[in-house]
């Protein structure tokens, strides 16, 4: 409650997701209201957890955004946003700063979406990255191929799930790609390419402090998944193990590094094959998608997207505590599908908890006591979605709703 009214959060997402959060912000008092685009009038929104609906266009400029955010604030107080999906976090950051609402300003933000501020700030707080030199100086840009082997990565800074990668093998290969950039060149870092095992860590945060962090192993990393075809597959680490402990410690120095205050975090990191070291790659104030928020609260009760919310609603006033938490092991398949409404039904293990149903989309959650047996089983299935569901398509230059 604000001054003997309800909170009114304010949600914008460009993509359909964060159901949980909003029936989780109504659940505790708040007026909830959802800005989204105009395409997704008809997603399935929880309209009982919704007081008004708010619409615009898909390529909305972020000064039309100002201008529609203080016309509605005109007519009712809007006491804090939040961006649902990452594309919209940095607008919503504006809109902060603009209407002076807490949260996350543009600079803070930037270490959760700007893949050169965060590697610059990890590497000066010691946290081991790879070599990685910004799209800027081509002296400085030289230099750095010829003291960094080959093959390297151009990253844009504000991307996910490998839109806008690409490998470079030569020298002569980057600037062709550089030519065709023209004046977006600064928005894109060149990366040393590291061949190694994908991690994630995924996490709740109050007041600075990791009060939550559950380790999975990729199967494929994603970058090769999504530029080269293939199963989407992530897992539970075994508690017990070194690497699980490991990505613990080095998953707080990240948070504790880039000054997070509070929220749900998803970060990744990579294991080194020549050197075995683990290397911090990107993190985001989010929660991960790809089922990845399903498979942890299968395996530990722990719904981010509901600690999310009540998180934000009670933005550091009222005291904050993890529920009780379990210890199953938990795993997540997935793969584009030739068929639109792939028949998953000859999958009958009693393992799957959880049946994806998407159009041209086959998968399965997980949940076994033993992590043994969720390993044994992605393999397996693994296996068998390419042959019976695997469809391949290009990696789109940019993200689509």
């Amino acid at each position: 409650m604000t001054e003997n009214r309800p909170l009114t959060i304010l949600c914008v997402s460009s993509y359909e997701k964060g159901q949980e959060f909003l029936r989780t912000c109504k659940a505790l008092g708040c007026r909830v209201l959802l800005l989204t685009v105009e395409k997704l009038r008809d997603a399935n929104w929880p309209r009982e957890s919704l007081d008004d609906v708010f619409l615009m266009p898909e390529d909305l400029s972020q000064q039309h955004l100002l201008y529609t955010v203080s016309y509605m604030a005109r007519l009712q107080p809007i006491d804090r946003i939040v961006a649902l999906d990452e594309f919209d976090m940095e607008n919503v950051s504006a809109l902060r700063e603009h209407l002076r609402i807490p949260g996350m300003g543009l600079t803070t933000i930037r270490y959760f979406r700007d893949k050169l501020a965060m590697r610059a700030r990890a590497k000066e707080a010691g946290i081991l990255v790879p070599e990685f030199v910004h799209i800027l100086n081509y002296d400085a840009i030289r230099e750095f191929m010829a003291r960094v082997p080959a093959p390297w990565l151009l990253k844009p800074r504000s991307q996910a799930s490998g839109i806008g990668m690409k490998k470079i093998h030569r020298p002569d290969d980057l600037w062709p790609c550089l030519d065709q950039l023209g004046d977006q060149q600064s928005f894109y870092l060149l990366e040393q390419f590291v061949p190694g095992v994908v991690y994630h860590v995924d996490g709740v945060v109050s007041d600075r402090e990791v009060l939550f962090a559950e380790p999975h192993a990729y199967g494929a990393p994603p970058l090769d998944v999504s530029h080269q075809g293939g199963v989407f597959t992530t897992r539970t680490l075994p508690r017990d193990a070194a690497e699980t402990k490991r990505l613990l410690d080095v998953n707080r120095e990240v948070i504790e590094g880039l000054g997070y205050l509070r929220g749900v975090t998803h970060a990744e990191f990579l294991k080194s094959h020549a050197d075995g070291k683990f290397y911090f790659i990107e993190i985001a104030a989010r929660v991960g998608g790809a089922y990845i928020s399903d498979m942890i609260e299968t395996a530990t009760n722990i719904n981010l997207w509901r600690e999310w919310a009540r998180l934000e609603v009670g933005a550091g006033k009222q005291p904050y505590q993890l529920p009780a938490t379990r210890r199953d092991y938990a795993g997540v398949i997935v793969s584009l599908a030739r068929q639109e409404q792939p028949d998953t039904s000859a999958y009958q293990d009693p393992e799957i908890v959880y049946r994806v149903s998407k159009f041209h989309h086959a998968g399965f959650v997980l949940k076994s006591s033993k992590p043994e047996r969720i390993q044994q089983l992605l393999d397996s299935y693994s296996a068998r979605f390419i042959q019976d569901f695997l469809a391949t398509q290009p990696v789109p230059e940019k993200p689509t709703t």
